[in-house]
């Protein structure tokens, strides 16, 4: 019988005891021996959340590889285990050996969202873990972010040891030999550090110092030793397709966010959507052979028992064998009863053909992301994406027989008007009305059902967006409110549902994204004061944010509404993401002019990313495809 760190009475009190006893299918143990490296694997939210990740995975599988590393898994408590680990004195524990988290060698934790913050600080307040990397001892286990988070590590800075930028493929190996011949030779914990921060794609926060201007801007950021890097480069990995991917991944014993098979058919997008960040980081397109995806297909299959399969890409219609591999997908899992899920599509006849063949005769909904209801607004943003195509391919979903829609769209985008705002509404009723005209009324099942959805516009690092003002709370209630209305006097609004986000939430995350390390100390407060899982509506206490930005002295509009000039030095100006500054100020500049950029498989930008030599950068463009007129469908 395997030892659990809670007893019987304990996980009998608590939700879901599921999340906390290990021992799933897939799951990787080892015998420990001394010289080996103990690595804790964390995801910052709910075991549910956290085993629907990817690249957990993917770096779990890699590390485990390793005869010489165990790489176990460990998630955020939900607020009631919380309550009686607190109570009870129980320290964080692994879920594979269910030994205290503080034992081991190094804790990873993998950085997704920015709202997930205060969590971090549960994770390591609940393991027992100083808070504050410079407070940590020589027992203490070395605390080491990474994920999308980590392009701007500035507000966390003073959590953490290090940090990896960029794909974890390549740099973990070389670190974990670093950390035993450290360990070998006596060297200490700080010696490890400085030599780690030598390393391609690992910044360690305690060798650096900020200064700032009089109105609160940076005014310089620079390595405090010789020979410690004062520009960082991102990692990653050119060939994709013999490099690390499960074969075997967990299978949870509960129904998880993501409960199925996920192949991760290509990295990076060649649209260059201004909004969107890891159009940004992930460049340049890189794509998983064929013959590659379908072996990996029909194993992960066979070795979890899944009943569905998920193409995962940023645009999957991108992927230039994507015909051939769900025609194989389509053989395979049909005979097995398996679904399979396209998200990322664009909307095309090709995509929604292929769309009919994997859904089940009842039809699910279909998800067009637009993103803003004018054609002006889109092309700010470089969508993409023209009314025309939208109404086309609506249509061409009615006649295949959908009835359901999801539209997504952006509210307080750059430069955005009450007209713009007021077209979200028009284009909803007239894809209301595209499903009346196109489907007689014999065939219709009911009334279809457009559900518009508003997220709030929050400007991101390394987006030609990352100099743009954003709204305040008051602006963005204000644009959902002449959303509403303006839909309630659409001549469909009855076939038309409308959602939108918290907006309290939407500025926090704005602050976090472009933050500097003058964050941290808000953060800490705010955690100390009971905020945490702030990434859930129902336990998000905004009250207590806004009075922890007064208390600490700091301006939130400054982090939020204020246009940045083009000089000024961003926290984030000292990682290299593969794109240059340069190139990003052209397309926020093209973005005030309203001018759209044609994606990298009709005409190259310059974005900087060729230096890499390798993926979409070198492909051939002998037969350019139109790159007006393409969006997406889920």
């Amino acid at each position: 019988m395997n030892k659990l760190a809670l007893s019987d009475e304990i996980l009998l009190q608590i939700e879901k005891p599921a999340r906390y006893i290990g021992n799933e299918i897939n799951s990787v143990k080892k015998k420990l021996t001394d010289d080996m490296v103990r690595f804790a694997m964390c995801f910052p939210d709910v075991y549910e959340i956290g085993m629907s990740h990817l690249g957990i995975q993917i770096l779990y599988d890699m590390l485990n590889r390793f005869e010489d590393v165990w790489c176990e898994r460990v998630y955020s408590p939900w607020v009631d285990l919380d309550t009686v680990m607190r109570r009870e004195h129980i320290p964080l524990f692994a879920l594979e050996s269910q030994d205290p988290i503080r034992e081991f060698d190094f804790l990873g934790i993998t950085i997704q969202y920015e709202m997930c913050y205060t969590n971090i600080l549960q994770v390591l307040d609940l393991a027992g873990i100083p808070l504050m990397a410079k407070k940590r001892s020589e027992s203490d286990p070395i605390v080491i972010g990474g994920g999308p988070c980590a392009y701007n590590p500035e507000p966390i800075a003073d959590f953490f040891d290090l940090f990896y930028i960029g794909e974890g493929e390549t740099q973990y190996r070389n670190l974990i030999d670093l950390y035993q011949e450290n360990k070998k030779d006596g060297g200490s914990r700080t010696e490890f550090l400085r030599k780690a921060a030598k390393l391609p794609g690992i910044y360690a926060p305690a060798f650096y110092r900020v200064s700032y201007h009089e109105d609160g801007t940076i005014a310089a950021f620079e390595p405090t030793e010789e020979g410690i890097p004062a520009k960082i480069e991102k990692e990653l990995v050119m060939d994709v397709t013999n490099t690390y991917y499960p074969e075997k991944p967990i299978v949870p014993y509960i129904k998880v966010t993501q409960d199925r098979v996920v192949l991760e058919i290509q990295r990076g997008c060649i649209r260059g959507c201004r909004f969107c960040q890891a159009g940004q980081l992930y460049r340049p397109v890189r794509e998983r052979n064929v013959e590659m995806l379908k072996r990996y297909a029909v194993t992960m299959l066979a070795n979890t028992g899944h009943e569905e399969i998920s193409l995962s890409s940023l645009s999957s219609s991108d992927y230039s064998s994507l015909e051939e591999l769900v025609t194989f997908l389509i053989d395979v899992c049909k005979e097995k009863k398996i679904n399979i899920s396209l998200p990322s599509l664009r909307i095309d006849a090709f995509s929604l053909d292929v769309m009919s063949k994997v859904q089940d005769v009842k039809k699910s909904s279909l998800t067009f992301a637009p993103e803003a209801g004018s054609q002006r607004l889109r092309d700010v943003i470089n969508k993409g994406l023209t009314e025309e195509v939208i109404l086309k391919g609506a249509i061409e979903a009615f006649e295949g027989g959908w009835s359901r829609v999801k539209l997504y769209f952006m509210l307080g985008l750059p430069t955005e008007t009450d007209e713009d705002i007021r077209e979200i509404a028009s284009l909803s009723n007239k894809i209301a009305a595209a499903y009346y005209e196109t489907v007689p009324k014999e065939k219709r099942n009911g009334k279809c059902q457009i559900v518009a959805s508003t997220s709030f516009f929050i400007p991101k690092p390394f987006t030609p967006f990352q100099w743009a003002p954003q709204c305040t709370k008051e602006q963005f209630l204000e644009k959902a409110y002449t959303t509403r209305t303006a839909i309630m006097e659409q001549l469909n609004q009855k076939s038309i549902k409308y959602n939108w986000h918290e907006a309290d939430a939407s500025v926090l995350e704005g602050i976090f994204a472009r933050g500097d390390r003058r964050i941290g100390q808000v953060i800490l407060k705010a955690y100390e004061k009971g905020c945490f899982y702030d990434a859930w509506g129902e336990y998000y206490k905004n009250d207590i944010w806004m009075e922890t930005f007064r208390e600490c002295g700091l301006d939130i509009h400054f982090y939020t509404t204020r246009e940045r000039a083009l000089d000024e030095i961003f926290p984030w100006d000292f990682i290299d993401c593969g794109v240059t500054k340069q190139f990003l100020a052209r397309e926020w500049q093209k973005a005030l002019r309203g001018e759209v950029s044609p994606n990298c498989r009709v005409q190259c930008q310059g974005c900087g990313a060729a230096r890499y030599g390798g993926g979409v950068c070198t492909e051939k463009r002998e037969k350019p495809e139109a790159s007006a007129g393409e969006g997406e469908v889920v």
